[in-house]
């Protein structure tokens, strides 16, 4: 997984690099089919901001979490990505079909 992070208004220290470098790793233990992730890091007046775009196969996918602290909206933002990606792994795994013969016959009602 690529992983490209910037900030906004703020300089990123090796220390939130890492920091979020340790959150991320949660989504590769769920869906290890991350093409690349670009995360950025703002301050806005009183407001940290941590925003994430995740490109998946055939997706993608946008997060963003908004706390007083920096390290607060970088665990928000792992907890709202990580469901994210849990709930895309469900439905790509849930979207095959059943088989024509595994199909339940459905009786017509006679006129």
């Amino acid at each position: 997984m690529n992983l490209t992070i910037s900030g906004r208004h703020i300089d990123v220290t090796p220390a939130i690099r890492d920091y979020v470098i340790s959150k991320l790793s949660r989504i590769e233990r769920h869906f290890d089919k991350v093409i690349d992730a670009q995360v950025i890091v703002a301050v806005e007046r009183l407001n940290h901001i941590a925003e994430i775009t995740l490109r998946v196969q055939g997706k993608s996918i946008h997060c963003s979490a908004v706390n007083e602290n920096l390290y607060g909206a970088i665990d928000l933002l792992a907890d709202k990505i990580d469901r994210q990606i849990i709930k895309v792994k469900t439905k790509a795994q849930n979207h095959a079909h059943e088989s024509v013969k595994r199909q339940p016959v459905v009786a017509e009602p006679a006129v």
